[in-house]
């Protein structure tokens, strides 16, 4: 592929808009609809959003960091863009579906590129019922919340709750407490990516739960359900040698 039109997305920053503005002079920019590339130019936040926006099309997104920590953006430059770009290796990244009903039998579908997580919404803790394909696997789980995560996500709010990294590519999901009271002991579990998760609030009204794909909340949830969308992926291109599944490697020797 060429990549002879662009589309530029930025954050809205100072500094995303300085970007936006050198890089339209230098190579143009047209609406996504005739792009051979979106580049997205902010930190993971934006590219989460571009992410969701272009997921039911198969147009590929380039990231460069303007943001903080932008583990899922190339470096920025100005210089050679286009051969970045026909020079960059691909990955498809398939996301999570939600599907969360509430208190008043209300049922709410979201996507999740990083994770779907739950988090008690008061003071008391959350008390949860976590079932895997059908099969009841922990009766109760006292804890302020839980969250399934991607292998994307997995070094982002998973990680943060000591949850495992998981390999780009690898067929896996990270299934993580938050702050667990009961059982003391229990880390979480790794699931195979086609698992069917379904988390029961018990006690749902005295001790509330939300639900969050990625940035779409749900309150007062009284189940909620998540597996992998199979009908949708996107596409993202990285540097060589900067790879999704580099990028997870290297964070595993992080100190």
């Amino acid at each position: 592929m060429s990549f002879t039109k662009i589309a530029f997305f930025h954050s809205g920053s100072p500094e995303a808009k300085r970007a936006a503005n050198r890089l339209e002079k230098l190579y143009g920019n047209v609406t996504p609809e005739k792009a051979d590339c979106v580049v997205a130019l902010g930190g993971d936040g934006l590219m989460l959003q571009t992410m969701h926006r272009f997921m039911s099309t198969s147009i590929p997104i380039y990231g460069m960091n303007r943001g903080t920590v932008g583990f899922l953006m190339n470096d920025y430059s100005e210089k050679r863009l286009r051969e970045r770009l026909r020079a960059a290796e691909q990955n498809y990244i398939h996301p999570l579906r939600m599907t969360a009903t509430t208190f008043d039998g209300a049922r709410h579908s979201a996507i999740a590129f990083n994770e779907v997580s739950l988090l008690r919404q008061r003071h008391q803790a959350a008390k949860i019922r976590i079932s895997i394909d059908g099969r009841a696997r922990l009766e109760e789980l006292i804890c302020d919340g839980l969250l399934v995560a991607t292998p994307v996500g997995s070094t982002a709010y998973n990680l943060s709750a000591y949850g495992p990294i998981l390999p780009i590519g690898a067929p896996l999901l990270a299934l993580t407490p938050i702050s667990a009271f009961r059982p003391r002991r229990w880390r979480g579990a790794i699931l195979p990516r086609n698992a069917h998760v379904k988390l029961e609030i018990l006690e749902a009204e005295k001790r509330p739960v939300a639900a969050v794909a990625d940035h779409n909340e749900v309150r007062h949830v009284a189940t909620v359900e998540i597996a992998e969308d199979k009908k949708r992926r996107v596409k993202l291109l990285f540097d060589p040698g900067h790879s999704l599944a580099e990028r997870v490697l290297n964070e595993q020797f992080r100190y």
